[in-house]
């Protein structure tokens, strides 16, 4: 990888939420007035406060726990002999080191291919596709280039070739497909040309990846395709509960 093309990402720093959920009780003995009673408008701000508590507690336990979930079956996963060779040469760190996610759609005369498919899902501990999304690439330490994704599901890219030893959707066969006269391979990142190997490229958090081969007249229908896509945010930490305070 060149030096113009590594990207590094910058590390998330986790900041803390702090949700009010304490009340405070003044002693009544001291006085000779009665308590003064909250006002029912206060009574409808603490109600509110409360049900944003629940409700916040549900989304982010149900969150994370669901990628909790995911990463430990990642860590299980066994690196093959292929997978440690790229891990060596390209000094990948080690898992959780990093974490980015970026949208790739590829298209061969107009059709994309689905990575949504259960053999294409998890098949690298560092870079995958995950939760059956057919475009969203999960990247989980540094020094990861794109080539590692695709070794793992078993194509190869180069700057004139897209090589499928698997057929990658249900009408798609394997195959070799390389710039000619009258079809072309292209790639965008972010909307700009990449003339440079996309296969050694690292992303980073949000990249928009375009690979497409065929009529070159399709590619402004393919990227306003891949900017209508959703990338996920990356959580910044677990949440921790202490009380009745919650920060994540």
């Amino acid at each position: 990888m060149t030096e113009d093309n590594r990207k590094v990402l910058p590390k998330d720093f986790g900041s803390d939420f702090s949700l009010p959920g304490r009340l405070e009780e003044g002693n009544s003995e001291y006085f000779d007035v009665e308590p003064i009673k909250p006002k029912p408008k206060n009574r409808a701000i603490l109600v509110f406060a409360l049900a944003f508590v629940l409700v916040a507690a549900g989304f982010f336990s149900y969150y994370f726990i669901n990628q909790s979930e995911i990463d430990s079956k990642i860590i299980q996963n066994r690196i093959n002999d292929p997978e440690r060779k790229l891990v060596n040469q390209y000094g990948v760190g080690r898992y959780g080191s990093d974490h980015a996610h970026a949208a790739m759609a590829i298209f061969i005369d107009e059709e994309q291919l689905n990575f949504g498919l259960s053999q294409f899902q998890v098949t690298s501990r560092y870079i995958h596709f995950e939760n059956h999304n057919p475009y969203q690439i999960h990247k989980h330490a540094t020094n990861v280039p794109l080539e590692m994704l695709f070794s793992s599901i078993g194509m190869k890219i180069t700057p004139e070739c897209i090589i499928l030893n698997d057929g990658v959707s249900a009408e798609m066969i394997a195959g070799k497909f390389c710039s000619g006269q009258d079809q072309s391979l292209a790639v965008y990142i972010n909307g700009e040309q990449y003339y440079s190997d996309i296969s050694q490229y690292e992303i980073n958090h949000n990249d928009r990846i375009l690979i497409s081969f065929g009529d070159v007249e399709s590619i402004s229908k393919q990227l306003l395709y891949l900017d209508s896509l959703r990338i996920f945010d990356v959580p910044k930490q677990t949440p921790q509960y202490s009380g009745n305070d919650i920060s994540v």
